[in-house]
């Protein structure tokens, strides 16, 4: 009994030193080191507004080379100052609104309708795209690359006239126009579907009597990371489709502020950057080899960049070409995004969203849940009926596993023989054992293999709920107002009675509890393991899993205790058939008469 006593004070005093360790050392640093992040960008914000506006020209294509390489101005003005002083044409779509700004015919104010930063529908709506002298600047820009003969031709710097349109819907492109001083047309039509797809169709006509030759160029350019703090099961920065095998190249901004990247150069793909719920994506002409980059530039006003550069493209006196372009700017809803896969033919496209490295279970698992939340309405009903489906399929595995640990419950009174025959001589009572384990056909691990078999499964849920923008704001039923966020409730305030805040680390609400129960009482339905070391693991694992998961997304904790809830009733069905004694109930009466023996 000494011994078992200092086991748990063991693992008491370990819970204590974490807890007090992410309190009191953790929690701290990462505050240090934001304030350290904001007061660098202070100091970056102070020395570009004193060192002026050196690169007005917001790093132009001049002698051939990529836009954005050369210093962009600091990053001074509000969104609405930036918005005010330039020429626009709106966009009103029912998803989408924003504008199009004529100087670079750039895409830089772009927001998102169906979306608002918090659960309440009066807040504001998601903003992606900004000007990119404002603090936030994103946008996506395409233009040209002048080659022998082509004059000045469309840039950063360009101001384009309104041909046609005055307002960019579904239904009403907008068509802009530029003629250089060798009377070459450059004639671009910009419309957008229903969603948040762009098309960009590009004419040049060329009058004069010789060749002109011409490079295009696209570019994705950000100012910030994003503001929330990245997760290692999702990947937010660059990512793009390219190559003669359309691989995948994604990067991170670390990684990209170490050295640029250069992608393999091939006809065909798609390039850009993504968040966890948004993207901005530009697919070049598919006919025309191009060369991608993943670039971060800190001269003038930092920023991040996807860009490509198209080979060479001429066209002969008295013709003209036109090629078309795709700029995605919105929401990473799945079926969207296959859609777009499919009818606009562009190369795993799907990719965009990160379904990991199961990805055959985890897109599968998302169609499922999504039929059963077209059914029910409800994507928290859809994740139990997800489960029942899953549990359904594992069933026979199941059998087979509980059947062996039936035999295990059958052993007991020959394993109580076995321990008072060797008493304290540990490694005769384990070489006995596994000799009975032999003897009777029994895998003493059998009651592990049903839990270490969903690990993908449950891995592949965290992916769904986690990383689709269909799990966002998503409601479940009572306080569970977003399904892919941690329970908002904390036991250390009496679920809100208490009239304060409690640290993070100290969120365990009713879900996590609910789950931490039916975990234990999951456990309760194996024999108790013979080892003390043991015993006090099983003890204390669903303590342990019930502070792990309280900051995971509560859709997933419902998940985990409806699962475990499932696995109480499968086990005690099987064990019944089997012959079986269920000794849920004992092994409850035996731990507090345990608790109760022991000398105070």
């Amino acid at each position: 009994m000494e011994k078992n006593r200092n086991y748990f004070i063991a693992i008491a005093l370990s819970v204590v030193i974490v807890l007090a360790w992410q309190f009191l050392y953790m929690n701290p640093r990462i505050e240090q080191q934001r304030l350290a992040e904001e007061a660098r960008k202070a100091q970056v914000e102070q020395t570009q507004a004193a060192s002026g506006a050196a690169a007005s020209t917001e790093g132009a294509a001049v002698n051939g080379t990529l836009p954005g390489a050369a210093g962009q101005p600091a990053a001074t003005a509000t969104r609405e100052e930036s918005l005010a002083k330039s020429q626009r044409v709106t966009i009103d779509t029912s998803a989408v609104a924003g504008s199009i700004n004529l100087t670079g015919a750039r895409l830089d104010d772009i927001r998102l309708k169906d979306y608002h930063e918090t659960v309440d529908d009066s807040s504001p709506i998601i903003t992606l795209f900004s000007p990119s002298d404002s603090k936030d600047g994103y946008f996506t820009e395409l233009g040209y690359i002048a080659g022998e003969g082509a004059g000045t031709v469309p840039g950063p710097s360009t101001v384009w006239t309104v041909a046609s349109g005055d307002k960019l819907t579904e239904t009403t492109p907008v068509t802009l126009t530029f003629t250089n001083e060798k009377g070459v047309v450059f004639n671009r039509t910009i419309s957008i579907d229903e969603h948040y797809m762009i098309t960009v169709t590009d004419k040049v006509e060329n009058p004069g009597q010789e060749a002109v030759s011409f490079s295009t160029y696209g570019r994705v350019t950000r100012n910030n990371k994003p503001t929330t703090p990245s997760v290692f099961v999702i990947h937010e920065g660059f990512i793009g489709v390219t190559g003669p095998d359309a691989s995948l190249t994604e990067e991170t901004y670390k990684k990209a502020e170490e050295g640029a990247l250069t992608l393999p150069k091939g006809t065909g793909g798609w390039l850009g950057i993504t968040d966890k719920y948004w993207a901005a994506a530009i697919v070049p002409p598919q006919t025309v080899p191009f060369e991608g980059r993943y670039s971060h530039f800190t001269d003038g006003q930092p920023r991040y960049q996807a860009d490509y550069r198209t080979d060479a493209m001429t066209v002969a006196p008295g013709q003209s070409m036109e090629f078309k372009s795709l700029v995605f700017a919105g929401a990473k809803e799945v079926p969207l995004v296959d859609n777009y896969e499919t009818s606009l033919s562009i190369p795993r496209f799907d990719l965009m969203i990160d379904w990991g490295w199961f990805y055959f279970i985890t897109k599968p698992m998302f169609k499922m849940m999504d039929f059963f939340f077209r059914y029910f309405g409800n994507f928290g009903v859809a994740i139990l009926m997800t489960t029942i489906v899953v549990k359904a399929l594992f069933f026979p595995l199941a059998s087979k596993q509980y059947a062996s640990m039936a035999n295990m419950k059958r052993m007991q009174p020959k394993m109580e023989e076995l321990k008072a025959k060797h008493g304290d001589d540990r490694m005769a009572l384990q070489q006995a054992m596994m000799a009975l384990y032999k003897e009777e056909k029994i895998n003493p691990v059998a009651g592990c293999w049903p839990m270490l078999l969903q690990i993908p499964v449950f891995f592949a849920l965290y992916k769904v709920i986690y990383v689709t923008i269909e799990m966002r704001h998503a409601p479940f039923f009572g306080w569970i107002h977003d399904l892919s966020a941690p329970d908002p409730t904390s036991l250390f305030n009496l679920f809100g009675v208490l009239p304060y805040d409690v640290p993070h680390f100290l969120m365990i609400g009713v879900w996590p509890i609910v789950m931490g129960i039916t975990m234990f009482l999951q456990m309760r339905m194996n024999p108790t393991p013979p080892d003390p070391t043991q015993a006090m693991i099983f003890t204390w694992m669903p303590l342990i899993f019930t502070f792990m998961l309280a900051s995971f997304p509560a859709g997933l904790v419902i998940y985990w205790a409806w699962n475990n809830t499932l696995s109480i009733s499968q086990q005690a069905l099987i064990m019944k058939r089997h012959g079986a004694k269920i000794e849920l109930f004992d092994n409850l009466k035996g731990l507090f008469k345990r608790k109760s023996a022991e000398p105070k």
